[in-house]
């Protein structure tokens, strides 16, 4: 099998985090969020996973590397594809064309989930989705009595279905899906001025393929801060029994920590008040400080804070009384 993981997009709305990294590598409890994906994925697919192609942007060489090495970690071949142009979904996926063969899943990497992930072979794919309370600002399906999809609508202006589709998804025939993406390309299809994946899975259950619904317990998004530090939260308290948090080489004097908590190796904590809810990165000095629902990255140094909700980059210096902050790498407050 094979996984897809289209993320060539700029994340504005997570800046000024995404200024200096991709947003799929904003780390969520001390990996990246790309990491957590697909190791999740891996972990229910219930079989080999030989391939992860990743679809990129201008991330440079460095950020490549740590992709196939996330890939190369899981036992898979890691595969680097760029999108130039920000032309949809559709195009998007048909960029890593020469990989979509085969049982194929795609996961666009701006969320975390917790599913039902059960690929059933007896139909031609499956489509993960969650019910929202707007579902106008995502694709959603709507299915008939038996549980088959019977219509896919991308962002719906007016209420047909709140059944969102949240971005992953299952096909039996790689090949059959490469060939219905190039179709909307070769006869410049759009909708809402983009290449959608949508309109592709449209034109297959037209010609015959099956398509079935997964079911979602648990839907994270990481696309601002504040559901990003929400995320980062569930996602502690969902792996505390399964993953140590609290590195044995982190320094912990006078201080209090209020479990789930992530606290990265080398970090430095003195006279200070963690948690619940927070990752602390590697090499990261807090002094003096209380903070809990927070993700502070790697060689930071927080002093006399009072932080609640907030994001701390790389390398950045917090000296102050703000209470709920957005600070990106290198930034200095004091």
């Amino acid at each position: 099998m094979k996984i897809i993981v289209p993320m060539a997009g700029r994340g504005s709305r997570l800046r000024p985090h995404t200024l200096t990294i991709p947003k799929p590598l904003i780390p969520i409890v001390g990996k990246p969020i790309v990491q957590r994906l697909v190791e999740d994925i891996v972990k229910v697919a219930g079989q080999p996973v030989d391939e992860i192609a990743f679809i990129i942007g201008d991330f440079g060489k460095e950020t490549e590397e740590q992709l196939k090495g996330i890939a190369q970690g899981l036992g898979a071949k890691g595969s680097i594809y760029h999108q130039d142009q920000p032309l949809g979904t559709a195009h998007a996926i048909l960029c890593a064309g020469q990989s979509i063969t085969g049982n194929v899943v795609v996961a666009f990497a701006d969320t975390l989930f917790r599913a039902d992930f059960t690929l059933n072979n007896e139909t031609d794919g499956v489509i993960w989705t969650k019910r929202v309370e707007d579902p106008s600002a995502f694709g959603v399906v709507k299915k008939d009595a038996d549980g088959y999809i019977t219509d896919f609508i991308e962002k719906p202006e007016t209420f047909v279905s709140d059944e969102a589709i949240i971005g992953i998804y299952y096909f039996k025939d790689g090949d059959f899906l490469k060939s219905e993406l190039q179709y909307l390309l070769d006869n410049d299809i759009k909708d809402k001025g983009e290449y959608q994946l949508t309109n592709a899975l449209e034109n297959m259950k037209s010609k015959g393929s099956k398509f079935t619904s997964g079911t979602v317990n648990e839907w994270m998004d990481c696309g601002n801060k504040d559901v990003t530090v929400e995320t980062n939260g569930k996602v502690l308290g969902f792996i505390q029994n399964d993953e140590q948090l609290i590195s044995p080489k982190a320094t912990i004097e006078n201080s209090e920590i209020i479990e789930p908590c992530f606290i990265a190796e080398g970090a430095v904590i003195k006279n200070s008040k963690i948690g619940p809810l927070v990752s602390v990165g590697s090499n990261t000095v807090i002094n003096n400080s209380s903070i809990d629902n927070s993700i502070i990255q790697n060689e930071s140094e927080i002093n006399n804070a009072q932080l609640s909700n907030s994001m701390i980059g790389n390398k950045a210096f917090f000296d102050g009384k703000f209470t709920s902050v957005s600070i990106g790498d290198y930034c200095r407050l004091d």
